[in-house]
């Protein structure tokens, strides 16, 4: 089967059920696993400069682009008509996140003979072990998947079995920074599993804008920076610029130092496999005496929260 993969979620979903062989094209963005997509055609691009711009430029363009209907991402139809995937994975969830379902049908509709649309876009932590067995027996790898799903559900079992009857501290997941957004869809779920209560997200539904004076009256133990797309770095450098209110330093997560940058481009944006490692970092963050620091040294890092410019 000749698989393009429109998600790097998908990507990585292909890739761990052996089948990352069968890809023609993969997206701009997709990264891993690194030993399998580096060679791989990019059929996908951005027309948001994301590693030139600040989170506040980045918001204001794909706001702007999003008033004025104009996708934020393209696709090289050229290229697909010559690679001819029988199969094209994408999404419907986000305008955000990928290219439009309605530009990938276009496309699909200029080639000759039938072609597969399967369209993944789990809300809970749940539907993304169903999106993996959905892409198994597509592919023909449904064993393979039902063995991913059932390893994976080990892994969050043990996660939660390491917090059962632990305190739950009050987390606020942020997913972007300038303006704030508080995460949603399967975050929620991710940090239920940690041993934690997610303050101001909701399972299922979409992540939303948000105020920092919103966070600070939400009075959160823990701050989980993980603006999507980001990784450590790239989250730690935004954090530094910003204006924050004068009741900041009120928060009992400000108070305790308990603000923590994750790498959410990895472990917490995309519904793949690897969000069971990033509830696992999550259960590390909040229960450190109960479960064990990720493998990854560039997994997380936590922040002194010193005192900042007052508005």
């Amino acid at each position: 089967m000749r698989i393009c993969s429109l998600l790097p979620s998908a990507t990585e979903i292909v890739c761990a059920l052996g089948l990352g062989g069968d890809l023609v094209a993969i997206t701009h963005e997709c990264d891993y696993p690194p030993e399998v997509v580096a060679g791989l055609p990019r059929i996908t691009r951005s027309a948001v400069e994301s590693e030139r711009l600040s989170s506040a430029e980045i918001d204001a363009l794909v706001t702007r682009s999003l008033h004025d209907h104009r996708g934020i991402y393209t696709l090289d139809r050229d290229l697909l008509e010559r690679l001819d995937p029988d199969l094209i994975l994408t999404q419907e969830l986000c305008d955000v996140c990928a290219v439009s379902y309605s530009e990938v049908q276009e496309a699909v509709r200029a080639l000759y003979g039938e072609r597969t649309i399967l369209s993944l876009e789990p809300t809970h932590l749940d539907e993304v072990f169903e999106a993996i067995q959905r892409v198994g027996a597509i592919t023909g790898a449904s064993a393979a998947a039902t063995n991913l799903v059932t390893r994976l559900r080990g892994e969050l079992e043990a996660v939660e079995q390491a917090v059962a009857g632990a305190p739950r501290p009050r987390v606020a997941c942020v997913e972007w920074l300038d303006p704030p957004w508080i995460g949603g869809h399967w975050v929620p779920d991710m940090v239920r599993s940690a041993g934690g209560e997610d303050a101001l997200g909701r399972a299922g539904e979409p992540s939303r804008r948000a105020t920092w004076d919103e966070i600070v009256a939400a009075a959160p133990d823990v701050i989980v920076l993980m603006p999507c797309g980001f990784d450590v770095a790239r989250t730690v450098a935004e954090w530094t610029t910003l204006t924050l209110p004068e009741s900041w330093e009120r928060v009992p997560a400000v108070r305790a130092g308990a603000i923590w940058a994750v790498n959410a481009n990895a472990y917490f944006s995309r519904p793949g496999p690897r969000l069971v490692e990033g509830t696992r970092i999550l259960a590390h963050i909040l229960h450190p005496d109960r479960v064990a620091p990720p493998r990854e040294a560039n997994a997380l890092q936590r922040l002194n929260a010193p005192a900042r410019e007052r508005r």
